[in-house]
């Protein structure tokens, strides 16, 4: 078992029908390196993954989401599937624990479709990503500059396009939270296209 992560508090956010890959390979990736990983989810009990066009394995929810606290954790992973996403992206709370992560500067990894929930929280503007190719016209309307490669990061933003790019994805997002806090340069891009406080 690897040490690169000792000490570090990852988020796993998901919910019913999460590609169950892009959840489980990066989740034993990381323990391995020795971070300490929750499965959160705005459920209760178990999530269903799915995988090859089929409902797959149950997992078990480590924290609830409205009990989750972003601030104790060091960085945040999304995994796809179609319905993951798309479920979560119009649940405020989700949104909103997002948002704090990234804002914090702190590393986010996003797979697949998972980029979806990125977008309407408000974190995707001025970035490079990628993403499984139907999700480009949604991230490049965003703001976002859609490449096509196996694994991209911008300033702690890392982003993949499938479970098969899943080794490049992990080894990654493992390099980002050994790395730390981006918050400087991405403060200064949250800056820069919010309104201060008080601005009409």
């Amino acid at each position: 078992m690897g040490t690169k992560l000792e000490g570090k508090k990852v988020a796993f956010v998901v919910t019913d029908g999460f590609e169950q890959t892009e959840l489980t390979g990066p989740l034993r990736a990381l323990e391995e390196e020795g971070a300490d990983c929750d499965v959160i989810s705005p459920k209760e009990g178990k999530v269903k993954g799915w995988q090859h066009g089929n409902w797959a394995d149950e997992i078990a929810v480590d924290v609830v989401l409205k009990d989750a606290d972003a601030s104790s954790y060091d960085a945040l992973v999304l995994p796809g599937g179609v319905m993951n996403p798309d479920k979560l992206r119009i649940i405020p709370e989700v949104l909103a624990f997002v948002r704090k992560v990234f804002d914090a500067g702190k590393p986010v990894g996003a797979i697949c479709h998972g980029p979806w929930t990125l977008i309407d929280a408000g974190c995707v503007e001025d970035r490079t990503m990628t993403s499984w190719p139907s999700v480009r016209t949604d991230l490049v309307n965003a703001g976002a500059k859609w490449v096509d490669e196996e694994v991209v990061c911008d300033e702690g933003l890392v982003t993949s396009r499938k479970p098969d790019d899943l080794p490049a994805f992990s080894r990654k997002v493992i390099e980002e939270i050994a790395e730390g806090v981006h918050g400087e340069a991405r403060a200064k891009r949250i800056a820069a296209r919010r309104p201060a406080a008080g601005a009409e």
